[in-house]
């Protein structure tokens, strides 16, 4: 009888081993390749549409984009968190116009969110800003790639993760995908997520931020096999390793981190919103295609966007996403930062 005891006792425990390692180690590939280019330009085609507007803070055609993108998550069973009531955190305009009066109206981040199912108090944050410059002397704006490419992109993410979750392989953390407001009048939508989180700072492991992934700048006419990579290593040594380890196990984009470089002119790691995420001490790293001749211009069209590119970049945010959704320990702070 001892014996037995034993015997089924060890295969209790390799059985269990097994189903541990199994979750452990199962490979993205599969969902990384439900991120296409198709789709994206399905999504962007809507999203960056006359209809819309411009997507200016506040706006009617803001407001028309948002609720498209709460009907895809709803159409992929995506909920909003736990802890809201919708899928709007809203910004009241005295706190829109408080840094600098342009008369903004009320607006509102959107949010949806995958339950981790291990660490579920431990929080991923993938963030975009669904907002651009509206209508300017009759023009329409907008922002094909700043940053309706970065706006659908979490869309397929989540997806991604959605298709994973439902073949037994959901995240052991939990994610929140983030469409902010008020990015082009000074980063106030995630200003705004920072200093009233849904979830604490402290449990939010890292920000993977999306601004502008669908074209090329004028460094990399030859090729858009690229992407620039923003504070990866600032915060988190950690952090830096498993983007590097992601693109090499499952991309293949060269990483260039030209505008990486603390001296840089353009400040680049200031101007989007991972740095209201950076600034509180969260590891933070911001994927970026670089400005071209069409930035903040009318011709800001779905026509000139990569759509390749853009789903191979999306694909490799959904890649880091995966590894720090499911690894043991989340990224150290190892580094003073900003």
């Amino acid at each position: 009888m001892k014996k037995i005891l034993i015997f089924l006792l060890f295969v209790t425990t390799l059985s269990c081993t097994s189903q541990k390692s199994s979750v452990s180690e199962v490979s993205p590939a599969k969902y990384i390749k439900t991120i296409t280019a198709a789709e994206l330009k399905t999504h962007l085609t809507i999203v960056a549409s006359d209809e819309m507007e411009g997507r200016e803070t506040g706006s009617a055609g803001q407001n028309k984009a948002g609720n498209y993108l709460i009907n895809q998550y709803k159409a992929n069973t995506i909920p909003y968190p736990k802890g809201a009531t919708d899928y709007y955190q809203r910004i009241p305009a005295a706190y829109l116009n408080a840094v600098k009066d342009e008369n903004l109206p009320d607006s509102e981040n959107i949010w949806a969110y995958i339950e981790g199912s291990e660490k579920p108090n431990e929080v991923i944050v993938v963030s975009a800003h669904y907002d651009h410059i509206g209508i300017k002397n009759g023009q329409v704006y907008n922002g094909a790639d700043d940053d309706g490419s970065g706006t659908v992109a979490l869309l397929e993410i989540a997806q991604a993760f959605e298709i994973a979750k439902k073949e037994g392989h959901g995240p052991k953390r939990s994610l929140l995908f983030l469409h902010v407001t008020g990015e082009e009048h000074g980063l106030h939508g995630s200003r705004f997520y920072s200093e009233n989180p849904l979830f604490p700072l402290a449990n939010t492991i890292t920000d993977i931020n999306i601004d502008m992934i669908g074209r090329h700048d004028e460094f990399h006419n030859d090729s858009s096999n690229y992407v620039y990579l923003i504070g990866s290593d600032y915060l988190s040594t950690d952090l830096y390793n498993i983007c590097e380890d992601a693109n090499k196990n499952y991309i293949n984009l060269f990483i260039d981190y030209k505008f990486n470089d603390r001296a840089d002119p353009n400040r680049f790691y200031y101007r989007s919103d991972h740095y209201n995420f950076a600034k509180n001490g969260i590891p933070s790293v911001f994927l970026f295609n670089g400005v071209h001749a069409d930035y903040h211009q009318a011709s800001d069209e779905v026509d000139k966007i990569e759509f390749d590119a853009l789903a191979k970049r999306a694909q490799f945010a959904f890649a880091i996403a995966w590894d720090l959704a499911n690894r043991e320990n989340r990224p150290v702070v190892d580094k003073s930062g900003n």
